[in-house]
């Protein structure tokens, strides 16, 4: 967290005394910044390592400083931060937190980012817009990254923006296992996409589970006629699943639900890698007919789940943790593609 006094003031990030009485990975350490440090303590609680000293400041007159509190000379350096909250005011703090420890001579720099942001804007859809994805991927190596670890990308495509290794790891496997321990009737329910872009991961997570699958397709109507969207699918009687990456607004999940309840669905649950939930989507979530609208941790969801009483979330550090632990012993990380770590 930040906040701005007079001249500047300081938010330190450092994790619980008993954390340091655990034996130590060797020449490895993980610093977090202001965006979620809950995420960070969790994984670090999972290595058994203690969080990074580390301080961020923030000037009155908004400029970000950043100061690294202990050596990181030969070390292998992985900093936490998601794309999330002041997203801009944080971006700045990574690129800052990467160069530091880059100069501070570290071995290896590597940048994880639970939610990569402007992930959104990864191509040109009309004249003279920006490819913003690709101009944050080349901050990110400029800065001195040397790897980059995140999940569940909007598009694929995004890691060839990188010179550098990006590890893209999938939230599938944690929603399937969720699926399995918390949806009673999940052997009859149907996975469901709420629009053609999600088709790919909404049916790989059917496959795995080898369940049935619907399609929520809109259809473009003339200029002046309110676009229609099309069930393509049986869900009559059944539970539905909605999966898809991200949820911002929630319009595409809220009008999905209600399709599916015409369609005659009992129980609708949707189920997102990154849970942005901007602007009025709560009131959204709480007026529709969603069971339960499930995220992962990758952006912080405690004032979110005050508000909501629908809103569940599932623990994804486990799998940072895992890839880093991986990383850092030069392991293969692809087992995570599949399987989630106990």
């Amino acid at each position: 967290m930040k906040s701005t006094g007079d001249n500047h003031s300081i938010a330190e990030y450092t994790n619980d005394k008993e954390l340091s009485k655990k034996p130590r990975m060797p020449n490895i350490k993980v610093f977090t910044g202001s965006s979620h440090p809950d995420i960070a303590k969790k994984i670090v609680s999972r290595l058994g390592l203690d969080l990074g000293r580390a301080t961020t400041k923030q000037f009155s007159n908004r400029e970000t400083s950043v100061e690294i509190h202990e050596s990181v000379r030969g070390e292998d350096v992985y900093i936490v931060q998601s794309g999330c909250g002041d997203i801009n005011d944080n971006l700045m703090e990574l690129l800052i937190m990467i160069n530091a420890c880059k100069i501070a001579a570290a071995s290896r720099v590597t940048a994880v980012i639970p939610s990569f942001p402007y992930s959104r804007q990864d191509k040109k859809e009309k004249s003279r817009a920006p490819i913003t994805a690709k101009l944050l991927a080349n901050l990110i190596s400029v800065s001195g990254a040397d790897h980059v670890i995140t999940i569940d990308l909007h598009s694929s495509q995004i890691q060839g923006f990188f010179n550098i290794p990006v590890d893209n790891l999938y939230a599938e496997p944690a929603i399937t296992k969720w699926i399995q321990d918390n949806i009673s009737e999940w052997r009859t329910s149907v996975m469901v996409s709420p629009d053609a872009g999600g088709v790919k991961r909404m049916t790989a997570i059917a496959d795995r589970l080898d369940i049935d699958f619907a399609i929520i397709h809109k259809e473009r109507q003339r200029s002046n006629i309110e676009d229609s969207t099309v069930l393509v699918g049986d869900v009559s009687n059944r539970t539905a699943i909605m999966v898809d990456d991200l949820a911002d607004t929630c319009d595409t999940i809220v009008k999905g639900a209600q399709k599916l309840r015409e369609a005659g669905a009992d129980k609708i649950y949707a189920i997102l890698t990154h849970g942005v939930l901007a602007g009025d989507a709560i009131d959204k979530i709480n007026n529709s007919c969603l069971e339960a609208l499930v995220v992962t941790n990758t952006i912080p969801q405690d004032k979110h789940m005050k508000l909501c009483p629908k809103l569940q979330t599932m623990d994804i550090s486990v799998m940072l943790a895992e890839a880093i632990r991986r990383t850092h012993y030069a392991e293969s990380v692809s087992y995570l593609f599949t399987n989630v770590p106990y």
